[in-house]
């Protein structure tokens, strides 16, 4: 679950500034990792990859988009004529999450896999242990969350949101490459497996001290390191 996503990436905002293909040889030097698709006839190409992976394609993606409208608007300056329509930003589709960078560098998104999030607030609450002057909040839809931090008071700057957005990600990065997830269905008569289940985790938990399990109507989701996910999975099944 924590391997491997797809996104659609949009070229067609940059047919007007480069050669699409050369781009893209540009993109696949830069980022080893990823696996790109057939360029397609309205611009879009799939990307496949680890979050990591992704998210540094789009750092990279935003600086280009950035340049361009900035570009654009010194053209305008020059030649005064009526102001052309911003240039949009490309986005990195997974599901229906977006990612977004504030200009200024006050506002930092961060696209997480949903259950590296719940382990990172359980485990690490530090990672998301901030000051009064940073805001961060978050958003989940279905595999993925999306984590936002912000500027909220005068004394901080871009760089201390900057700061948190790399302690989250480099602790994503370590999680990524460490984290297992198993799931175990409930039988026909839900409540009670459910509450069988639960029963069991507690007796079991002081054992697996570093393993997150989560509960669901249908099932439970038993997160951590390898070895101890199978153990504990093998437990709670006997």
């Amino acid at each position: 679950v924590f391997s491997s996503v797809t996104s659609v990436l949009n070229m067609s905002i940059f047919k007007d500034q480069f050669v699409l293909e050369d781009l893209i040889e540009e993109f696949k030097k830069k980022s080893t990792a990823l696996s790109f698709g057939p360029l397609q006839s309205n611009g879009h190409i799939s990307v496949q990859g680890s979050f990591p992976a992704i998210e540094l394609l789009r750092d990279f993606l935003l600086l280009k988009a950035k340049s361009l409208s900035e570009k654009d608007r010194r053209e305008e300056s020059k030649s005064h004529q009526r102001p052309k329509r911003r240039q949009q930003q490309p986005s990195l589709t997974t599901g229906t999450s977006n990612f977004v960078r504030d200009a200024g560098g006050e506002k930092q998104v961060v696209v997480l896999d949903t259950d590296i999030y719940h382990y990172m607030k359980y485990f690490f609450p530090r990672t998301f242990l901030v000051n009064d002057d940073i805001v961060i909040s978050d958003i989940t839809d279905g595999d993925i969350t999306t984590v936002y931090i912000e500027n909220a008071g005068s004394r901080s700057d871009a760089r201390q949101v900057l700061r948190v957005k790399e302690k989250i990600e480099n602790q994503s990065v370590k999680l990524h490459n460490a984290l297992r997830k198993e799931r175990i269905y409930f039988e026909e008569h839900v409540r009670d497996a459910k509450r069988r289940y639960e029963w069991a985790y507690e007796s079991l938990k002081r054992h697996y001290p570093c393993v997150l399990v989560i509960s669901y109507d249908t099932h439970i989701d038993v997160i951590g390191n390898s070895s101890e996910t199978l153990e504990f999975t093998k437990d709670m099944s006997s």
